[in-house]
């Protein structure tokens, strides 16, 4: 399914974002920067890419990042155009006709091994995942073996990895996304006559609002259902907000009516100025080498053993949590229970709260954000009787390594309180 024919198109610069600034490319994530599509007449992948071009996103960032993958017989360049008297910018994906039909195996092992930025990696291969698995229940085949045009074209993986990496140009941290408009009647696909919206599309977007348009065309398409099914953690209005750019990508045809264009506004999550100010509160603490915003996850268990709850901490720290931790409540009925948290930076959320799901089968996750300051400290050695030991050093104190101090402690028969008190003794 090729969501854009681009035949001689002019291929001009996105016009600049609506804000005073433009995101740098690729920028380091600041937590709470947040993309909101508005797919007010569908969506398809290159009117995403579109929107997010229009909002600042760096063409030459995004056409690196898809260069990394080592494809020949594309090209990716942008128009401007209106839809309806509005001014949007039309995504151009120039690729060939007829190419082979990759599977979804087979693009994910071309993700593994690029040099792409890890969050664009990770967010292509939810996309495509997304999209193969809806594939494959339409064709009632697992989703590795699927051969299927809406993931094996070539102007599908630029469009998504394209939209990934838009994202990461913006800076983008979340994407939330409002109802999905979808069409009516039969569509012409690759695999002959579908229903409109495609099977695929349907599979997609189960659990999430939609919005029928009484227009017989293709409003929203799989790959567009699948960036927004893979990435927006919330559907609905606008979240509160303040807005930084914003951006409308154009579908390739005029409907009756109403705009070709998918919207996007980029900006910050309420509660940021809050956050501004703690953060600058912590950051005149004396000593504070550093002071970011943070995720604090948290989930009540009143039915999981020691073993496993210990096992739970080890797993999340093993797989980025910044901290871990449990405090023993009460829950009702008395029944004795542990908060079981971490601390972890925003990309790590999704990842790190179905792991405590997985590991202690908890049915809910609690997610706030905090504000950490970290004080200053370097690390010195010291020579107990022959023995290593590792003092840390902060602003106000110092304290050996406890795992120097045991070694050291076992290898000369005496106490660990002589040797620490003896590593920390000018």
């Amino acid at each position: 399914m090729h969501e854009s024919d681009g035949a001689g198109a002019p291929v001009v610069e996105p016009r600049p974002a609506r804000s005073e600034t433009t995101a740098p490319a690729g920028r380091e994530p600041s937590g709470n920067t947040v993309a909101w599509f508005d797919p007010v007449s569908g969506i398809a992948g290159d009117m995403a890419l579109g929107a997010l071009l229009d909002a600042g996103a760096d063409l030459d960032f995004v056409t690196a990042q898809i260069d990394t993958l080592g494809l020949d017989g594309w090209k990716l360049g942008v128009e401007r155009v209106t839809r309806n008297e509005i001014a949007a910018t039309h995504a151009v994906v120039d690729a060939p006709e007829g190419h082979h039909h990759r599977r979804w195996r087979d693009i994910r092992e071309l993700l593994v091994v690029s040099p792409l930025h890890e969050r664009v990696r990770k967010r292509a291969m939810d996309v495509f995942e997304a999209l193969a698995v809806a594939e494959g229940l339409v064709h009632g085949v697992p989703a590795d073996e699927v051969h299927f045009h809406e993931v094996g074209a070539l102007d599908a993986i630029v469009d998504i990895v394209g939209v990934c990496a838009a994202l990461e140009s913006l800076g983008v941290d979340a994407v939330c996304c409002g109802p999905v408009a979808v069409g009516k009647g039969t569509i012409n696909a690759a695999h002959g006559v579908l229903p409109n919206p495609p099977p695929a599309v349907v599979n997609l977007l189960a659990d999430r609002p939609i919005v029928g348009v009484d227009i017989d065309m293709e409003l929203t398409t799989p790959t567009g259902a699948a960036i927004v099914a893979a990435l927006a953690g919330q559907f609905g209005a606008a979240p509160a907000m303040t807005i930084a750019s914003s951006g409308f990508g154009a579908g390739t045809r005029e409907l009756p009516g109403r705009p070709n264009v998918t919207g996007v506004l980029i900006g910050t999550v309420a509660g940021t100025e809050q956050a501004a100010s703690l953060t600058a509160a912590l950051a005149a603490v004396q000593g504070a080498e550093s002071t970011t915003e943070l995720v604090e996850l948290a989930t009540n268990l009143d039915d999981v053993s020691g073993e496993v709850l210990g096992h739970a901490i080890e797993a999340l720290l093993e797989h980025g949590a910044l901290d871990a931790w449990a405090v023993p409540i009460v829950m009702k009925k008395g029944r004795p229970a542990y908060t079981l948290a971490a601390l972890c930076r925003l990309q790590d959320v999704t990842l790190l709260a179905d792991l405590a799901a997985q590991l202690t089968g908890t049915l809910g996750m609690r997610a706030r954000t905090v504000v950490r300051t970290a004080l200053e400290r370097r690390t010195s050695t010291v020579d107990v009787d022959g023995h290593a030991i590792r003092i840390k050093h902060g602003p106000h104190r110092s304290k050996p390594e406890w795992d120097d101090v045991a070694a050291a402690a076992e290898a000369l028969g005496r106490a660990p309180a002589d040797i620490a008190r003896e590593a920390c003794t000018p």
